[in-house]
């Protein structure tokens, strides 16, 4: 059976979601399994070149991992003729710098999310990509969880006849890490080192959004930052400066209202740590990150409003579940399982930068409309970008405003 191996720089595999969910639970997993089968039989095994800063915990991983190609030059990394492509899970901060360096030395680009820290620095890279040729992808691992593939199931089976509202509840209590340690590395409650839950995550409900529903067409959101106090890695004291919560209500095409609430400041009373509703005409759902439950029209029972009795009604006990019908790969795998198929096809990537734009600049919005107070239009234009490649969606048109400066 033919093997095409396929060089891969990652850069920022010291980090938590770089190295679980990047290197050991996607890329070595992939050449654990002996490679992406291609149509033509063809195996495509990648292999990891760690990239870094540390030298220490570069060397720590690649001896765990039996690695024996690790490097803390990136400029020398990119020069190895075998590297075809290069992986960023870095500090938002540090993306774009690396990411242009990467595409000047023409390999393809994979990055986690956010693309960049303003818009203007996510069109510079997007352009850069598009004059380049080369493949570029982002990270959007929500639309691979069990949850939202089900969802996506019912919403192409014609479930919900029209679509009315989403509304989606995302987050959890992260420690200061004085008396338990933080779940979060420190630097997501910084706004010098790009954190801020706007930005992290409005890139994921943009794409979440625009991929299972429809464009956003406009953003009023209220972003806070309601812990101003947190102790770092090594036990000091530092001022979280980011917006650790971000409430925004999105207005779609069609009429579809989303109203999603994100928080690093909340104790989780539901099954899963991100759930989203979605009402229909004919029927509802709520997903999770695995679990999806529906109910349908003729099933709905009919509550009436009694304040002086207990309700009789088990509510959650009235909803159905989806089946699995398929086994369920790590969502973050299946993805670069699609993207090294791409590469090696040499066909655009259905998850791109023209993508990922859009979603900086929901969170740019986002931040204005806070600032501001008001609702925010986004009004769309068309970008230039590659072709759909065959069985993708078709490219979604960009909106586009002045870039403003970001509130952090």
């Amino acid at each position: 059976m033919p093997v095409r191996t396929v060089g891969i720089a990652m850069n920022g595999v010291t980090g938590r979601m770089g190295y679980r969910q990047h290197l050991v639970r996607s890329i070595l997993a992939i050449r654990d399994q002996g490679g992406v089968e291609l149509p033509d039989g063809t195996r495509v095994v990648p292999e990891p070149i760690l990239v870094g800063r540390n030298e220490t915990k570069l060397a720590e991983i690649a001896a765990r991992h039996g690695l024996d190609r690790w490097c803390t030059d990136l400029a020398a990394v990119l020069a190895e003729p075998d590297v075809e492509v290069y992986f960023d899970a870095q500090v938002t901060s540090a993306r774009e710098k690396a990411i242009l360096a990467a595409i000047a030395a023409g390999k393809h680009v994979y990055t986690e999310k956010p693309l960049a820290e303003s818009v203007e620095g996510a069109r510079t890279l997007a352009a850069a990509a598009r004059a380049a040729g080369i493949v570029d992808g982002v990270v959007m691992d929500k639309l691979f969880l069990p949850g939202l593939r089900k969802l996506r199931r019912l919403i192409d089976g014609g479930f919900f006849g029209r679509i009315l509202s989403i509304r989606g509840e995302f987050g959890y209590w992260v420690f200061e890490g004085d008396w338990q340690p933080a779940q979060r590395p420190s630097w997501n409650y910084r706004a010098a080192d790009g954190g801020g839950i706007a930005l992290d995550m409005f890139a994921h409900w943009n794409y979440v959004l625009e991929d299972l529903f429809a464009p956003v067409r406009a953003v009023t959101a209220r972003v806070a930052t309601h812990l101003t106090e947190r102790v770092d890695e090594a036990g000091r004291p530092y001022r979280a400066d980011a917006d650790d919560a971000a409430y925004g209500i999105f207005e779609l095409d069609g009429g579809v209202v989303a109203q999603i609430n994100s928080s690093w400041c909340v104790r989780v009373n539901r099954d899963e740590l991100v759930e989203f509703q979605v009402d229909g005409t004919e029927g509802s759902a709520v997903a999770g990150l695995r679990r999806c439950r529906f109910q349908h029209r003729a099933g709905t029972p009919k509550p009436v409003w009694n304040p002086d009795l207990a309700t009789p009604e088990p509510f959650r006990e009235q909803w159905q579940e989806v089946p699995d019908n398929e086994e369920f790969d790590n969502g973050f795998k299946a993805q670069w399982e699609q993207y090294l198929r791409a590469v090696v096809a040499g066909e655009p990537f259905r998850y791109d930068f023209a993508a990922a734009v859009r979603g900086v600049q929901l969170a740019e919005l986002g931040y204005v409309s806070s600032r501001e107070g008001r609702r925010v239009e986004i009004p769309a234009v068309e970008t230039p970008q590659a072709e759909t490649p065959a069985g993708g969606t078709p490219a979604v048109e960009t909106p586009a405003v002045e870039t403003p400066a970001v509130e952090a």
